[in-house]
C-alpha cells in the first residue's frame, strides 16, 4: 500500500435511534443509523406480512397450473 493516500482507519461507534450502540472500526469515527438488528421488526419477530389489495391471491390465480382436460 502506498503511504499517504489511504484514509485513517479509526475506532468507530455506530449509534441507532433506538439507543443501541455498537463499537467497530471504520474510516468515520461516528455513524448514525435509523434501524438496527435490535429494533428491526424482522429480527424482533414483530414483522407482519400484509396482503395489500389481494396481491398474493392475484399472483396465485395467475400462476397456478390449470388442470388439462382428459381425452
Amino acid at each position: 500500500m502506498k503511504a499517504g493516500i489511504h484514509p485513517d482507519y479509526v475506532d468507530a461507534t455506530i449509534t441507532c435511534t433506538c439507543g443501541a450502540a455498537y463499537h467497530t472500526r471504520s474510516t468515520k469515527p461516528k455513524i448514525h443509523v435509523e434501524i438496527c438488528a435490535s429494533c428491526h421488526p424482522f429480527f424482533t419477530g414483530q414483522q407482519k406480512v400484509m396482503d395489500t389489495a389481494g396481491r398474493v391471491e392475484k399472483f396465485r390465480r395467475k400462476y397456478t397450473r390449470k388442470s388439462s382436460p382428459t381425452l
